[in-house]
């Protein structure tokens, strides 16, 4: 699953609204939003994210927030490392082979470490 199909399901359940029930009302079957939620579709388009933002009617910071999880969704990532150090293609492959066994712990401190968040010593 992915942060927005995680965030899309939370925000359906909250609702009480079944995936059919969306589906229909955003013009796509359930068994592209049940796709899009598991993280078996790629990102969706900004039009699609549009529609899901107008079909929960949510404004401003929680409209900001699915953009952003949207972009941050691609299941199927991949990092070019061409013209990089041999270490950071190192990095990527070892990402690559290992996550799948990171505690989400770990991931939280790699993500702080990532983004800016806490200075690696």
């Amino acid at each position: 699953m992915t942060p927005f199909g995680a965030r899309l399901r939370a925000m359906r359940t909250e609702r009480g609204v079944s995936q059919k029930d969306m589906a229909a009302a955003i013009g796509v079957s359930p068994a592209y939003l049940s796709a899009l939620e598991h993280g078996r579709r790629g990102t969706p388009t900004w039009a699609m994210v549009q529609k899901i933002i107008g079909y929960f009617n949510v404004i401003w910071d929680e409209a900001e927030e699915l953009q952003t999880l949207a972009q941050a969704s691609d299941p199927r990532v991949v990092i070019d490392t061409a013209g990089l150090s041999p270490r950071a293609t190192a990095l990527a492959n070892l990402l690559a082979i290992r996550i799948s066994t990171l505690s989400d712990d770990d991931m939280d401190a790699a993500i702080n470490v990532i983004s800016g968040s806490q200075r690696s010593k």
